[in-house]
């Protein structure tokens, strides 16, 4: 008595073309796998997550309109068993603690093999949650980084935007002392001398976005 195998329902979201028709030509491949549809970004796949009920999805973090990391919360909010892999290049420590906790099952990054993609699309399928081992390695550096408060990451946006202190205070409505203070608090947090390292690091964490 043969028992024939599932076939894995998958929607790919990602802003970039040729990217989603790479990842769809590898999963294509597999006699148990099927791409149901693509998305461009995060507002189009919830709605196609909604139309078509996958039995996984691959989003890309950095898409217009909404983010991954926004689309996947709004989905596992409506639908609380999603099985969500995000695959991007986005390798800083905050976008994979964001992600995760926003419900992804897995994270990997861009240049990871086909082969591997598809066992972890099958492995999250089965109900498994992947972490490769060098994204967890880089999680388990924000174990070590005390977190920024809100108003300093708005110190630090405007700062990545080439703000002075005496603008950033006008902006923020502080006295310029106030903002020199969080400057000087928040360097020391990011472990780092001045604010051109601390804008370099956060974007690298993925605390700031372009």
């Amino acid at each position: 008595m043969s028992f024939e195998t599932p076939t894995i329902r998958i929607l790919i979201a990602d802003d970039h073309e040729v990217v989603r028709a790479g990842v769809s030509a590898i999963l294509q491949r597999q006699s148990d796998m099927k791409v149901v549809d693509e998305a461009e970004n995060g507002r189009q796949a919830v709605e196609k997550f909604r139309l078509h009920k996958p039995d996984v999805a691959i989003f890309d973090l950095n898409m217009p309109v909404m983010s991954g990391i926004e689309a996947t919360a709004a989905i596992m909010a409506e639908f609380p068993n999603s099985r969500i892999i995000v695959l991007t290049v986005a390798a800083g420590d905050e976008n994979i603690f964001q992600a995760l906790h926003a419900g992804a099952r897995s994270y990997l990054l861009k240049d990871t093999l086909g082969k591997d993609l598809v066992g972890t699309v099958r492995a999250v399928y089965t109900g498994e949650i992947r972490i490769p081992s060098e994204v967890a390695m880089q999680l388990s550096q924000r174990a070590t980084v005390t977190d920024l408060t809100p108003r300093e990451l708005d110190v630090l946006r405007l700062i990545a935007k080439g703000h002075s202190n005496k603008e950033i205070a006008t902006i923020l409505d502080l006295t310029e002392g106030t903002v020199k203070g969080y400057v000087s608090v928040m360097l020391s947090k990011l472990q780092v001398n001045d604010r051109t390292q601390a804008v370099t690091k956060a974007f690298q964490r993925g605390l700031i976005q372009l």
